[in-house]
């Protein structure tokens, strides 16, 4: 038990570092936002939208904030849910349309790789993903528009003690207000993120993942695009996820794959990838961030969103694409 213990410690030791320090950046953001008053100035930027979803400008703050860092617009949206700022309706809607920044965010890097790959394939992906972001925004905000009611908004908790009467806090006070609240929410992430991550990684290493592609790729594959296409799907899971793109470009220009087959091909990998990759790296953030119960609950409902208007759009395509 020993060495294994010592071999597993020595696997995960680097990527929990990495990640915490990551999620420590990005609380650090959060803190610095909330503590310096800056949350009504970001808040003004999405406001129709969020006037409209009856979200607040709380949450179209965190919204904002969402284009640069995930974990500060989530660490911002708990600390007003917790604090009663927001209901826990709020929490969840606006946990799904912060997909709509993130799309953005990750964009720049993932764009220009994909498209040399697999050139009007990879376009024609990117254009139904955002097209499928853009569908679960609009529902979400209808559904807030009809279903949520608006926070209560304009208390004292919006303007930060410190604050001075020019509006504005020193930064050595906001770096006062950042280190004492810091610490504790670090050290209870980590409480979370350690054995969660150590968790899956040991599901990995027994092969749960891998049997767990194989078979609902195999399930998948075959009604919409030819056999061939397996490796796509299959590559697509993987953690480098430029692997299953390069497979992709390489069939299609073999002549084995048309343009469509490989986008479907494509899109059938991002929404058979859920599982692995929500368990392997969204999970311990989520249940870090928030708390295991709550983090799961987000998770669960804004990805199965995010599947069912992939399938959808998807669908759409394979229709009339």
């Amino acid at each position: 038990d020993g060495p294994g213990s010592l071999q597993i410690l020595a696997q995960t030791a680097w990527p929990i570092l990495r990640l915490m320090v990551l999620i420590t950046l990005g609380l650090v953001v959060g803190q610095v936002i909330e503590a310096a008053g800056w949350t009504r100035k970001l808040s003004f930027l999405a406001e129709p939208l969020f006037r409209f979803g009856n979200l607040g400008s709380r949450c179209s703050a965190a919204f904002t904030t969402a284009f640069f860092s995930g974990v500060a617009a989530n660490a911002i949206l708990y600390d007003h849910y917790k604090e009663g700022r927001i209901e826990k309706r709020h929490l969840f809607l606006t946990n799904v349309v912060n997909q709509l920044p993130a799309f953005f965010l990750h964009l720049p890097t993932t764009f220009f790789i994909v498209i040399p790959l697999t050139r009007w394939a990879g376009a024609l992906y990117f254009l139904l993903t955002f097209l499928a972001v853009l569908l679960r925004t609009a529902i979400v905000l209808l559904y807030g528009h009809l279903k949520a009611r608006p926070p209560v908004e304009g208390g004292a908790e919006d303007f930060p003690p410190q604050e001075t009467a020019a509006g504005r806090m020193r930064m050595s006070e906001v770096a006062a207000a950042v280190r004492r609240r810091l610490p504790s929410r670090v050290a209870g992430i980590a409480v979370w993120v350690v054995p969660v991550y150590i968790a899956v990684h040991l599901l990995n290493a027994m092969g749960l993942f891998a049997a767990l592609r194989d078979a609902m790729a195999g399930m998948a594959v075959g009604a919409l695009v030819p056999v061939e296409s397996l490796s796509v799907v299959i590559l697509s899971f993987a953690a480098e996820f430029t692997s299953g793109f390069a497979a992709a470009g390489a069939l299609m220009d073999a002549g084995v794959l048309t343009v469509k087959q490989t986008v479907l091909a494509l899109l059938m990998g991002n929404v058979l990838a859920f599982p692995v990759r929500a368990l392997r790296h969204q999970l311990p953030r989520y249940v870090g961030i928030f708390t295991p119960k709550l983090g799961t609950q987000l998770l669960l409902a804004g990805q199965g969103l995010r599947l069912a208007s992939l399938v959808l759009v998807g669908a759409a395509y394979a229709l009339v694409g």
